[in-house]
C-alpha cells in the first residue's frame, strides 16, 4: 500500500456517534490531508435530517462508493451495514475497515468478504477497538495458544437495553456481577453493541469459539473496562484498559473512535505506529 499524494479520501458507512467523532477528530488533527468524501446511509429520511462534513456526499446505495472514489471505507453504522457495503468497498476502496466485527460471526460473510478482497487486491481491516494490546496477541498466535480470556466490565447503565437487563436488576447491584460467561461468538451475538469488541479479540487469538468471555456490570465502575489474558508458547499476556464512554453513547468507549483515527492515519503517514 503507497501513502496517497494527496488527501486521503475517507468514506463513512453510517453517521452515528462513533462516525461523528472520528470525523471531528480526523479532520481537525489532519488538515488538507485527510477529507470525508461520502457517508453512507440507511435511507432519503437520514439523508435530509444528516448534517454531513462539508464536501461529503450522501450515498444511500453501495455502488455509488463507486463514484466516491474513497482509498478507505470505514463502517460505523452496526453489522448488518457490513453484510450491505462490504462487497461494494472492497470492490471500489484499497481498504474496508469494519467496526461492527460482530457481524463476523456469521463465518459465511466473512468468507464472502475475504474472498471479494482477495479478487480485487483489497484488504478487510479490523480496528482494535477500544482494546489495547491487539497487536501483540496476534503477534503471539505466530505460535500456539493455550488460552485466551476476555472480561468486558461496564457501569450497569451501559448494558440498559440488552438482554442483560432480564438477567440481573441493573438498578440494585451493589456489586460487580457476571450475568454472562461463554465463547465470544455467543457474547457477540448476543451483545453486539457492548460485546463486539470480542470478536476483535477472538480474529486476532484463538478463534471465536475457543475465546472465553465474561461480561460484568459494576456499580462501582465510572470506565468500559477490558482485560485480556493469554498463554501459549510465547509466555503470558495480561493487558488491562479502562475507557472513557462516548459521551454521546455510553455502550461505545471513546477508544473506539480515536483506534479508528490512529488507522487513517497511518494510511497517510511516513512513520506508521
Amino acid at each position: 500500500m503507497r501513502r496517497p499524494s494527496r488527501a486521503l479520501r475517507v468514506a463513512l458507512i453510517g453517521w452515528g456517534a462513533i462516525a461523528r467523532r472520528f470525523a471531528a477528530l480526523a479532520l481537525a488533527r489532519n488538515p488538507g490531508r485527510m477529507e470525508i468524501a461520502a457517508v453512507g446511509l440507511r435511507d432519503q429520511r437520514e439523508r435530509e435530517e444528516g448534517d454531513l462534513p462539508a464536501g461529503a456526499g450522501a450515498l444511500c446505495d453501495p455502488q455509488a462508493l463507486a463514484g466516491a472514489a474513497p482509498d478507505l471505507v470505514i463502517e460505523a453504522a452496526g453489522r448488518e451495514a457490513v453484510a450491505e457495503w462490504g462487497e461494494a468497498a472492497l470492490t471500489h476502496a484499497p481498504a474496508f475497515a469494519v467496526a461492527s466485527t460482530s457481524a463476523f460471526c456469521d463465518e459465511a460473510l466473512l468468507a464472502r468478504l475475504l474472498a471479494c478482497a482477495e479478487r480485487n487486491g483489497a484488504q478487510l481491516l479490523i480496528p482494535q477497538g477500544a482494546l489495547g494490546g491487539v497487536d501483540a496477541l496476534a503477534a503471539a498466535a505466530a505460535l500456539d495458544l493455550d488460552s485466551v480470556t476476555h472480561a468486558i466490565v461496564k457501569p450497569p447503565a451501559a448494558w440498559r437495553g440488552t438482554p442483560a437487563q432480564e438477567l440481573v436488576d441493573l438498578d440494585a447491584l451493589i456489586e460487580p456481577t457476571i450475568f454472562f460467561a461463554g465463547t465470544a461468538r455467543e457474547a457477540a451475538r448476543r451483545y453486539p453493541q457492548n460485546a463486539n469488541v470480542a470478536v476483535i479479540t477472538a480474529l486476532a487469538g484463538i478463534g471465536l469459539d475457543r475465546t472465553r468471555v465474561e461480561l460484568v456490570a459494576d456499580p462501582r465502575a465510572r470506565r468500559n473496562g477490558h482485560r485480556i489474558r493469554a498463554e501459549g508458547a510465547f509466555g503470558a499476556l495480561d493487558v488491562r484498559i479502562e475507557n472513557t464512554p462516548l459521551a454521546s453513547n455510553p455502550k461505545s468507549s471513546e477508544m473506539t473512535a480515536l483506534g479508528l483515527v490512529r488507522l487513517a492515519e497511518n494510511r497517510i503517514r511516513a512513520l506508521a505506529r
